[in-house]
């Protein structure tokens, strides 16, 4: 088996389908394990770094309240050092928590890591993610790397004992837990109903070679042209798009209909039957012209949720 087969295989195997609550099935692929630990990484590097640039800054300007704090640890502080104590403190919790939960909870459900990557977080039931998930997964990586790293650093190195075993198991458990299940879970995404997908792409792709109603006006079977409101266009952003786009090249009737029906009650449209193809042709044409208009004017709208 050669190289690029094996690496297909193992693509195929990440694929997945999302039923999302309006019913339709989007495929996804699961992210690879390297490139979710890539992120991890980069993520820890960019905290540091901000920490790091934060702390020099306040040692510059609030040198002198520095060196009075310092040099009164063994006395009692005065006010202006515990404000100082306590703005280290806040710092350091805001970079460690809300820089992940800011971040994911944006409309690309992605840190900067996970962007350089190509990956991003989402709801394992097609939903939006929701604070409390997102909240969750996160409070959970401290109990899955934060305490096992650092109860192996606080423990002494010459009583490493049994105190040391459970430690080491503690973060190996963790840590293997996404090599034991076939979504790459970790635990804190079991908990909060989550997984690491593969970012969409972020361009709008080629668009679609149609030849009915998005290519004539109107539909070559009835002779209606439909035409939508920006309100109606709106619904959708550019992750819609695509998953049309992909259902309109495999032309399945099925899950065209079920398409059709679902657009029609977001917009309000008598669903009708029998010329579900242009419409869905029609309102694929208009949905890109105006997201491509949108981007000339500096607008994005990445999906339904932005």
């Amino acid at each position: 088996m050669s190289a690029a087969t094996g690496r297909l295989d193992r693509a195929n195997k990440r694929e997945r389908t999302l039923i999302t609550p309006e019913g339709l099935a989007v495929p996804v692929t699961i992210a690879a394990r390297g490139s979710r630990l890539g992120a991890l990484v980069l993520d820890f590097v960019f905290i540091a770094v901000a920490l790091l640039v934060i702390q020099l800054t306040l040692l510059f300007v609030l040198g002198g309240v520095l060196g009075d704090t310092i040099d009164s640890l063994d006395e009692n502080i005065n006010g202006a050092g515990e404000f100082i104590i306590i703005l280290f403190i806040l710092v350091g919790f805001l970079a460690r928590y809300g820089y992940f939960l800011a971040m994911e909870l944006g409309p690309r459900g992605a840190t900067y890591g996970k962007r350089m990557m190509g990956v991003r977080v989402a709801a394992r039931n097609g939903g939006r993610l929701t604070p409390e998930a997102v909240i969750a997964r996160n409070l959970l990586r401290d109990i899955e790397l934060f305490m096992p790293l650092i109860f192996l650093l606080v423990a002494p190195s010459g009583a490493a004992g049994n105190a040391g075993i459970a430690g080491m198991v503690w973060f190996l458990v963790f840590m293997l837990f996404p090599f034991f299940n076939s979504d790459a879970l970790r635990a804190g995404d079991v908990i909060a109903g989550t997984w690491v997908l593969e970012a969409p792409r972020t361009k709008l792709a080629e668009a679609l070679s149609t030849q009915g109603a998005a290519a004539k006006g109107s539909s070559t079977v009835t002779g209606v042209r439909y035409d939508f409101g920006d309100e109606e266009l709106s619904i959708y952003g550019e992750h819609e798009l695509q998953t049309l786009e992909r259902m309109l090249r495999d032309a399945q009737p099925e899950a065209l209909s079920a398409v059709h029906e679902t657009i029609c009650r977001k917009i309000g449209w008598d669903p009708g039957a029998g010329d579900e193809r242009a419409f869905l042709e029609s309102f694929y044409g208009q949905l890109r012209a105006k997201l491509e208009g949108d981007m000339r004017f500096g607008r994005r709208k990445a999906d339904k949720f932005s």
